[in-house]
């Protein structure tokens, strides 16, 4: 029997980084969910100078440097810190978690300011804990993992609402009304064992008062492309090189990283022909998920990428896919149409279920992966 992966229930930090297959996992939150292009280029310039040059973008749009050593870890932080990114201690960082929209209105900078100065007040909080600042006229964030939401009810009118339930309450002072349900949260047995998420309290039934306003209907996740604000770029699994992080920035533009593992460049009216960057929201890779996988994960039990690049052109229209270097599905906690999760015997093919679910097929190696997804292109006789 396949031993369970170990979960961790933390994420890393800057100040507190994770060890992987690879060395160690340095993750940088871009303060008020923006970079400048001074900021992005020395996030570029250190990935090559004290890790492997790897950057990945994690699904809270965070950026991670990977490949990092313990003795090029404190000359790092000397360097990021110089460019007001680094927080000033690992509690500080570990209450960080604050995920921006990136289709801003004028108010959004200043809401950001105010919750992140909310932030140091809060209760001591899961370290997976978060916060979504989802402030235009329609959420885009509804798909991102947060358990604290600020989004519009369809008046326009600013409304907090709890994850996992499907109305807010309105917002008077965002600082001090997230401060207050963050401590509802502790008060009504959130955490156990130092871990919770605000989606199992509602599950369980608890509702805050007063949480009686939709917000205004989600729109879908947007596609990578020309938007009003500038342009949206996507990454294959979330992951460049740090040389295309230095020729963004040296364009000159505000640089917002996006959940979806995506890069919005502001102000930009073209887009951009730079090696690694996806344009085209028909890019099948564009449907398919996968996590860093052997050997760069410990955990992994299979290599990813390479078989999921392999994989992505053979794809049915309107599929998506997952492939998992073990049953935790790290890059796609969710359902997929279909999934590959990697065990010591070859990969299973779950179909509609996560990496953890029963699958319909056992032990393929990447041959049989790829016939298993060329009979779907077959007609049926």
């Amino acid at each position: 029997m396949t031993a369970a992966p170990d979960i961790k229930g933390w994420c890393p930090g800057a100040l507190r980084p994770m060890q992987s297959g690879d060395g160690l996992v340095v993750r940088i939150r871009p303060p008020l969910g923006r970079l400048t292009p001074s900021q992005a280029l020395a996030i570029a310039s250190t990935a090559i100078t004290h890790g492997n040059g790897i950057i990945d973008l994690s699904a809270r749009a965070n950026l991670q440097l990977r490949g990092v050593t313990e003795a090029s870890h404190a000359p790092l932080i000397v360097d990021l810190r110089a460019q007001g990114l680094i927080d000033p201690d690992i509690e500080t960082e570990s209450l960080r978690n604050l995920l921006v929209t990136p289709f801003r209105d004028g108010e959004t900078l200043a809401l950001a300011t105010s919750l992140t100065a909310a932030l140091a007040r809060m209760p001591r909080l899961p370290s997976k804990f978060g916060f979504a600042l989802d402030t235009g006229p329609r959420p885009v964030l509804a798909g991102a993992s947060a358990d604290i939401r600020v989004e519009r009810d369809r008046n326009g009118r600013l409304i907090l609402r709890p994850d996992g339930h499907p109305f807010g309450r309105p917002v008077t002072d965002l600082a001090t009304d997230a401060i207050g349900l963050a401590n509802w949260f502790v008060a009504h047995g959130g955490i156990t064992d130092g871990r919770g998420r605000m989606a199992a309290l509602i599950a369980r039934g608890a509702i805050p008062d007063g949480c009686t306003i939709a917000p205004a209907a989600p729109l879908p996740p947007p596609r990578p492309g020309l938007h009003p604000e500038g342009a949206l770029l996507a990454l294959a699994f979330g992951q460049m090189q740090a040389q295309t992080l230095a020729a963004l920035a040296a364009l000159g533009h505000e640089i917002r990283p996006a959940p979806w593992r995506m890069l919005f460049l502001v102000g930009a009216a073209i887009l951009p022909a730079i090696p690694g960057l996806i344009t085209d929201p028909a890019d099948p890779i564009l449907r398919v998920a996968a996590c860093t996988g052997a050997p760069g994960c410990p955990q992994a039990l299979g290599e990813t990428r390479q078989l999921a690049r392999s994989l992505a052109p053979h794809l049915p229209q309107g599929q998506s896919l997952h492939v998992s270097g073990c049953a935790k599905g790290c890059a796609h906690p969710g359902p997929a149409d279909l999934t590959l999760t990697a065990t010591p015997q070859g990969h299973d093919l779950i179909r509609n279920g996560t990496a953890a679910d029963t699958p319909s097929l056992t032990g393929l190696s990447p041959e049989a992966a790829l016939d298993q997804l060329k009979a779907l292109h077959a007609p049926s006789l």
